[in-house]
């Protein structure tokens, strides 16, 4: 199973500007082509994890993407950060990250899965076999 991480400490911006440092990992398996697992690690709380779509975190990279729960956007400024938004029921969260920190991870992710192979790397068969309950 190939898969490629990254640990990092993003910066959770508070609505006084302050910025308060959140432990988070960035996790992208071959077996799930299509998805990135973001989970953050909050003191002596269980971790809050997130699911989204490998291409909304590219594209995030170079220009605003996103609709509902998830918006990423490069930020502006002196230095290169990318801007991660998270919204639930519970409220919203904005999250910083230096784009040095996560673009040669990302650049892992389509080494093990090239844009646009994403599909050759499912084994529907299996997959259907296994929601199915049959024993392969």
């Amino acid at each position: 199973m190939d898969f490629a991480e990254v640990d990092c400490i993003m910066q959770l911006v508070m609505a006084s500007g302050r910025a308060i440092p959140v432990p988070a990992r960035f996790s992208y398996h071959s077996w799930d082509p299509y998805s990135i697992h973001a989970s953050f690690f909050v003191e002596g709380r269980a971790p809050v994890s997130w699911l989204f779509a490998r291409d909304l975190f590219a594209e995030g990279m170079v220009r605003p993407s996103g609709l509902g729960d998830v918006h990423i956007w490069p930020g502006a400024g002196q230095s290169a950060l990318l801007c991660l938004e998270l919204s639930s029921p519970g409220g919203r969260a904005l999250l910083t990250v230096p784009m040095e920190v996560v673009t040669p991870w990302l650049g892992r992710t389509y080494h093990l899965v090239p844009a646009g192979f994403e599909e050759a790397s499912l084994d529907l068969d299996s997959e259907l076999s296994w929601l199915l309950g049959e024993v392969t």
